[in-house]
Formats: structure tokens, C-alpha cells, sequence
């Protein structure tokens, strides 16, 4: 089997097989969360502002945790994700948390054949392009899905830590794009100990690709921010600097670990 080209099937059983970890994580923290604990941090919440009577598309939604908060702050919120197991949890989870949102399960390159709609946002978080092949598709969808003048609100790890190996102690990958990484992991990020193992396929894409293929597809770069922590404590070798400020602790404040993105569709796009 050629995995770059049955990447969408093999990731889409990852993330399956995560799942139910993930709904029972600390990670998650899922009983707070439905008592109202929002699962947005700092960074997002800035640059998106006050979502009252918008509507927001939420693209790679895993089990619609954002989704689900961006409702909560008054938005329409659609979530977007190609893991059935991972939808099916977030309509329940919707119910459950008494929240509007709604949710689409395909690929979001796909999302066309599912959606004839232009939103006021789209939004987009953590961990979510490395699944994807092509950032001109990505950015071709998140161009058609914005209203003119709408914003798209994107916040990633930075390419710099993809560079390393698990326990960042050398360079392993190229910063640039260059081709499929096919790999496999047991556990989990949000629980390292969990008793899973799958296979992946996953790309690097530097700062330059991503900013490229928004600026071609009619989007303007607003704001551009890089972050030294994260606000998730997902990677090995962590120290907790301050509330919810991760770092790896050898590498202390030397690297970047996010970065945001705000750009606006352009009115003629």
C-alpha cells in the first residue's frame, strides 16, 4: 500500500483509535468542560474578539471541544472533522454540554461537496496542518468558506519543534516541506502512558508555505505573532513555567513553540 496516497484512511484510523483516550484524558478534562470550563486559551481568544452573532467555521475540529466554546461565546459555530468516531462524540458532547453547534464529518478538502456557506470567521488551532499535504488546497478552502472582509484566525505549533526528535535532544526532520513523514506512536499527546499504538502520516510545512498559500488565495496577513511556550502540555521533556506556559525544559525560552496568524479575506477575493 502506498501510505502518502492512503493518508486520509490511515490517519483517519489514528485518530479513531485516540478517541476514547482522549474523551477519559486529564488532557481534556472533560467533566469540567461540560459543567462550562472553556477549552480556548489566551491567544485564540485575543485575536478572535467578540463573537457575538457570527458565525465561525471551525476546520480539524477532533471532538469539537473549540467548537463547542466559540458557541458558548455567542457564535454559530459549525465544526469540521474526518474522524467519524470523533464527530459522533461531538454531537454528544454538544448535547450533553447543552451547546448549539454543529458538526460535518469529512476531509476538508471534501468540504465543498458538504457546505454551501460563507461564514464571518474561520478558525483553525493546534496540531492541525501537519495532516495536511497541500496548504493551496487548505488555503483555497478557508478563502471560499469567508465571507469578504471575513477573518481567519489560525493558531499552530511552529515548525522549529516538527524539527526535532520526541525527546528534543537533536534535529531530526527538515524544516521545509519535504514530502510525507510516515511514522508510527504509542499513547497518546494527551495521555503518553495509554496502552495505543498507531501509524501516521503526517508533513512539515515552514512559515513561508503557510503565509504563501493564504496571501495567493486572496487572504491579507493582518497580524503574524510567534509564542515561546505552549499553552498545551503535549510534548516530552516539559517544565510548567507559568499557568498553562509550557517549555521544553533543556531548551527553556530558546525556541518558539506557536505561532498566530490573523488575516482578512480580501472584499474582491
Amino acid at each position: 500500500m502506498d501510505k502518502e496516497k492512503n493518508y486520509i484512511e490511515i490517519n483517519r484510523q489514528s485518530w479513531n483509535s485516540k478517541t476514547d483516550t482522549h474523551l477519559k484524558s486529564a488532557f481534556y478534562d472533560l467533566d469540567n468542560f461540560v459543567k462550562g470550563k472553556s477549552s480556548l486559551n489566551t491567544i485564540e481568544l485575543d485575536l478572535l474578539g467578540d463573537l457575538k452573532g457570527k458565525t465561525i467555521l471551525h476546520l480539524q475540529c477532533h471532538f469539537g471541544q473549540d467548537t463547542i466554546s466559540l458557541s458558548r461565546l455567542g457564535a454559530e459555530a459549525t465544526g469540521v472533522d474526518f474522524s467519524d468516531k470523533a464527530i459522533d462524540s461531538a454531537k454528544e458532547l454538544a448535547i450533553n454540554a447543552h451547546a448549539a453547534a454543529s458538526f460535518i464529518c469529512c476531509d476538508i478538502y471534501d468540504l465543498p461537496k458538504y457546505l454551501n456557506k460563507q461564514f464571518d470567521f474561520v478558525f483553525t488551532s493546534y496540531g492541525t496542518i501537519g495532516w495536511l499535504p497541500d496548504l493551496d488546497k487548505w488555503a483555497k478552502i478557508v478563502s471560499k468558506f469567508l465571507k469578504p472582509t471575513g477573518q481567519f484566525i489560525f493558531v499552530e505549533f511552529h515548525p522549529v519543534v516538527w524539527m526535532f526528535d520526541d525527546n528534543f535532544k537533536k534535529i531530526k526532520y527538515r524544516y521545509f516541506n519535504s514530502g510525507a513523514i510516515v511514522e508510527s506512536e504509542s499513547g497518546t499527546y494527551a495521555d503518553k502512558s495509554a496502552d495505543i499504538t498507531q501509524e501516521y502520516v503526517m508533513w512539515n510545512h515552514s512559515l513561508s508555505e503557510v503565509m504563501r498559500s493564504l496571501i495567493k488565495n486572496g487572504l491579507e496577513i493582518k497580524a503574524f505573532i510567534e509564542y515561546d511556550y505552549s499553552p498545551y502540555d503535549c510534548f516530552k521533556e516539559t517544565i510548567e513555567f507559568a499557568p498553562k506556559k509550557y517549555r521544553i525544559k533543556h531548551l527553556k525560552n530558546k525556541i518558539p513553540m506557536v505561532y498566530s496568524i490573523k488575516a482578512e479575506k480580501k472584499s474582491n477575493s
